[in-house]
């Protein structure tokens, strides 16, 4: 009995640790529970809300581009895109594999799509595919259930309704690239766009606007259950340019496929109307994304479409340049209007000769300053640049714009050159020769400018010598106080009237180079300008004595740039032009097609007064021009 109650005793203390440590068990599972559904319940809830709930950035409406009048040039449209992000996905080839069986994506937007995920974080949405048709869009969500971690998705994309004609002055947006990133998170958004060229980069901040934000539920696979709430982002501001949008369209169109640029500006105001460069690209092409070919055929094209023309395109002015030696030999007493020289073709220097472009014709005869210029005799611009020396020339021409960049606002505008005795020494080491002088007196030698220059050149000399600049924004508000006029250049009033009078006798005058592309009389008004005609090729002497015969044969990058420099009206001067064709043969050539243009700003008149603050649209604002 005693060995029973002693097993007895001991299995009642095992029952008892066993029960105690059970209830402590129990006790510590129950005080967790309490201590997590109770006393931490918000915080789980919470956590548990987040698993479901996902917060978003919304991207901003980037704000839009609008001509003097009010026209959009660049604007905003509904993007149907698709997006995966990539640790909701379980296999991502397979899963853009089968993507691709509903919506189109090539080798090159796999690869791409491939590159993004691996560059970015797992949770940062990549865009696979976007410009989706409604029926693809349509399919996608039919059979999205079967492809984790894709999203459909609807934003905006830009659009340029005016397309090449715009784009060397508009530029493009493009997806970020990598080095791009800033650690803003809305510049990591799919489909997220920032200006690469033109205005779109140089107002790319100002455009760009304030994210907003979206908070939706998800199912477990991660597709939208619901919309719990949004916060619309701040619209980017809108930028309002000079340009009168359909100048520009008729002034593109007229220039077709020539490599060519073309500047319409106001005399007083510097207000550019019409910047266009010839041949161009399609901004809409780059905002959807090039491919590598059609890049390849922009780079490799032989009139190099990337390139804007009008601001980063150098020639040698050639005798559009000689209103600028006769206003240097004027101001300087060099010579009086009356100067007069007798050109018989030729003239020697030591053991060169130097032509002018009638030897073959024995020459211009006498000339004085206004014929001279009228029939762009070179002998008479030698005899004066030869009196007048060109550091003279040099500070006048860039009085009126030559030589230095004007900041008109777009990437890659370039200065230009304007040579000196000094800038030869210091650069190529060698001193200056007099016949260098000689062929700077008609705009050759080491001369370069851009189409610009030489629309504020043409601008500074008619709008009576004041110092305009061009200008491609307008101000949003009405300044305050009255702005303060462009300074005077200090030229004699006499002597820019002089070119004004030469400049008509160009194109009204019985002998002038361009008397057979002067305006219509219909229009009531009067054209002036010089023409000019660029070599860039030493003229060999047996091309020089066949005259034109031999340029048929030539290839078409040894044929002369073919330049015209125009104003109107005559009687009062409000609008200057500018236009280069490359490798166009001549000058009268450029005439012809200025006469077309500057007809085309007569009868729009950009000038008259557009709206000033905010614009809103209306159909009076739409048919303006």
């Amino acid at each position: 009995m005693d060995r029973e109650s002693g097993r007895h005793k001991v299995f009642s203390r095992r029952a008892a640790m066993l029960a105690g440590s059970q209830l402590t068990l129990v006790s510590v599972l129950v005080g967790r529970m309490y201590y997590l559904q109770v006393i931490e319940s918000d915080q789980y809830q919470m956590l548990a809300d987040e698993n479901r709930i996902n917060m978003r950035l919304l991207p901003p409406p980037r704000g839009l581009i609008l001509d003097r009048f009010g026209r959009e040039i660049a604007n905003n449209r509904r993007n149907y895109r698709v997006v995966m992000v990539a640790e909701q996905a379980n296999d991502i080839e397979e899963t853009i594999r089968r993507l691709a069986s509903v919506v189109p994506i090539n080798d090159h937007q796999r690869r791409k799509v491939l590159r993004e995920v691996r560059r970015r974080r797992q949770f940062v949405p990549v865009t696979v595919a976007e410009n989706l048709t409604w029926e693809q869009f349509s399919r996608l969500n039919v059979v999205l259930p079967e492809l984790p971690g894709v999203q459909p998705d609807v934003g905006e994309t830009r659009q340029y309704p005016y397309g090449s004609h715009i784009a060397h002055v508009i530029g493009y947006v493009a997806a970020v690239s990598e080095k791009e990133l800033t650690g803003d998170p809305v510049l990591e958004l799919p489909g997220f766009r920032i200006g690469k060229n033109g205005i779109e980069k140089v107002f790319d901040e100002h455009l760009r606007g304030k994210a907003g934000s979206l908070r939706v539920e998800v199912n477990a696979y991660g597709r939208v259950i619901r919309e719990l709430q949004r916060k619309e982002g701040e619209p980017g501001n809108d930028v309002v340019l000079t340009l009168d949008a359909d100048l520009q369209d008729a002034v593109a169109r007229r220039l077709g496929d020539e490599s060519a640029a073309a500047v319409v500006m106001d005399v007083h105001t510097g207000e550019i109307f019409s910047l266009v460069s010839t041949p161009a690209y399609d901004p809409n092409a780059f905002n959807i994304g090039l491919s590598s070919k059609a890049w390849k055929e922009l780079v490799g094209h032989p009139r190099a479409p990337l390139i804007n023309k009008a601001v980063g395109g150098m020639y040698p002015p050639g005798s559009t340049f000689k209103m600028v030696a006769a206003l240097a030999a004027l101001e300087a007493g060099a010579i009086t209007p009356e100067h007069r020289v007798h050109c018989n073709g030729v003239t020697q220097l030591g053991n060169a000769k130097f032509h002018c472009w009638r030897y073959r014709y024995g020459g211009h005869g006498w000339m004085d300053l206004e014929q001279a210029i009228a029939q762009s005799c070179d002998l008479y611009f030698y005899d004066i640049a030869k009196k007048v020396g060109v550091d003279r020339m040099a500070e006048m021409a860039r009085r009126l714009g030559l030589g230095g960049k004007l900041d008109v606002g777009l990437p890659a505008e370039r200065a230009g050159l304007v040579p000196t005795k000094a800038w030869k020494q210091a650069v190529i080491g060698v001193p200056w020769q007099l016949g260098e002088t000689l062929i700077t007196g008609i705009g050759q030698a080491y001369l370069l400018a851009s189409p610009m220059q030489l629309a504020t050149m043409t601008a500074r000399m008619v709008n009576g010598g004041f110092a305009v600049t061009p200008t491609l924004v307008r101000p949003q508000e009405e300044p305050a106080e009255p702005e303060t006029p462009p300074a005077s250049l200090g030229i004699g009033r006499h002597n820019l009237d002089l070119m004004l009078q030469a400049m008509d006798s160009v194109v009204n005058g019985k002998r002038g180079t361009a008397r057979a592309h002067r305006l219509d009389k219909e229009l009531g008004v009067r054209m002036g300008g010089k023409t000019g005609t660029a070599q860039v090729r030493r003229i060999t002497k047996a091309e020089r004595q066949a005259g034109g015969k031999l340029a048929e044969d030539t290839p078409w990058k040894e044929r002369d740039h073919a330049l015209f420099v125009a104003f109107a009206p005559v009687d009062e001067p409000r609008y200057a032009l500018a236009l280069v064709i490359e490798h166009g043969r001549s000058g009268t050539y450029a005439a012809q097609v200025s006469k077309d243009l500057m007809t085309e700003v007569i009868k729009r008149d950009p000038a008259r007064r557009p709206p000033v603050g905010p614009l809103v649209r209306s159909d009076d604002d739409a048919d303006a021009g």
